[in-house]
């Protein structure tokens, strides 16, 4: 991204944001606009691809704090009341100085671009013509069940995009046919006319910015040289991904232009709840519920684990509701060996006792000696 496209751009304002949003702000308004305009969810609508460029164009430049930080700078910078020398008064023959937005960004006399170069550690201005650029990112989503996600699993994520169209190859004229240079703009793409001290480009209205025109446009891509691909990636996620997590896979985004490298592709994962299972950090949960009976005089209990069957555990006598027991290496097999296991013990208070029991537990009730439990609170309170 050129520093001309920072001052020209405001992505708080793409984000629905202020400048001092904080990171947490920045990825939440992120998601939902990535999620309300993504291409899947508005197939060819070109306005929703538009925009979805847009949003993560704003969120790859302000979620890395390096860019973040160069981006305020240089728009601080330009917005404070810089002027380039000269601007505003005549040139050497009197008339207006004729400063454009190019020359501040790195003319062959230095400029705004030197500054700004020497500022961000460049090495001066940026080369005029057409470098390598890099490719853009793409965003998917992968919807993994609780148990892949714990151990780990390769999903198909399907990505649309823009590419050549096949046809014309992205000439945009039908076959046999080609473009010819646009007469208005001689091919650059771009008209410049002279506002006060600036000499201002603006994309040619007759060739739309392309500098060419197309005469007998393909039936296909009707003339825009471009068509919707859609292809399947495999995405190996790892073990313990949570639900929500943005999985960075590198090189798998839109292809590089002038031999520069590939974009990466995000994957947002959503991990589908388990009927018994949750988790704590990187360790499995489970809420084990036991009788009275075997919580107060111990038991061995027959409980699930994710991946490896049934295992027992045993409760000692006494065993209180709510405590929490760790069994080792029945968690998430995760590279550094699998994590644990936490149950928690749920005592089940019957609700409907038969007589024999009501008379056996009034019994039990008569002979226990069981001391008031309430007298601390009643101690308290007083």
């Amino acid at each position: 991204m050129s520093t001309k496209d920072w001052l020209e751009k405001d992505y708080y304002a793409t984000l629905g944001l202020k400048k001092g949003a904080s990171q947490e702000q920045i990825k939440k308004a992120f998601r939902k606009l990535a999620r309300e305009n993504h291409p899947d969810r508005h197939p060819g609508q070109a306005e929703a691809e538009r925009r979805f460029k847009e949003v993560s164009e704003a969120h790859d430049v302000l979620s890395d704090p390096d860019k973040r930080r160069e981006y305020d700078e240089a728009r601080d910078l330009f917005g404070s009341g810089f002027r380039y020398p000269g601007a505003g008064r005549g040139g050497p023959s009197g008339g207006p100085a004729g400063v454009s937005l190019d020359d501040l960004l790195g003319g062959p006399g230095g400029g705004l671009g030197d500054l700004l170069g020497g500022l961000f550690n460049q090495a001066g201005p940026a080369p005029r013509g057409r470098g390598p650029r890099r490719g853009q990112d793409f965003e998917g989503e992968a919807a993994v069940a609780f148990a892949d996600a714990a151990q780990g699993a390769t999903v198909a994520v399907p990505l649309s995009s823009e590419a050549a169209c096949p046809s014309c190859h992205g000439t945009g004229a039908k076959a046999g046919t080609t473009p010819r240079v646009c007469p208005a703009c001689q091919g650059s793409g771009a008209l410049h006319r002279q506002s006060g001290a600036f000499a201002v480009s603006e994309p040619c209205p007759k060739c739309l910015g392309r500098g060419l025109l197309v005469d007998d446009p393909c039936p296909d891509c009707g003339g825009s040289g471009r068509a919707r691909s859609t292809r399947t990636i495999q995405v190996k996620l790892p073990a313990g991904v949570t639900d929500g997590q943005r999985i960075r896979v590198k090189g798998k985004g839109g292809a590089g232009a002038n031999g520069g490298a590939p974009g990466d592709l995000y994957v947002q994962v959503h991990v589908s709840p388990h009927p018994l299972f949750g988790r704590q950090g990187d360790n499995l949960t489970l809420t084990a519920p036991v009788t009275y009976a075997e919580a107060a005089l111990g038991a061995e209990i027959e409980l699930p684990s994710l991946f490896n069957g049934n295992f027992r555990l045993r409760l000692p006598a006494g065993t209180p509701n709510g405590r929490v027991f760790r069994v080792r290496g029945k968690g998430i097999v995760g590279r550094g060996g699998p994590t644990d296991l936490l149950v928690t013990i749920e005592v089940q208070v019957p609700t409907q006792l038969p007589p024999a029991a009501q008379e056996a537990l009034a019994a039990y009730a008569a002979v226990s000696g069981e001391s008031d439990p309430r007298v601390k609170l009643r101690q308290v309170s007083r």
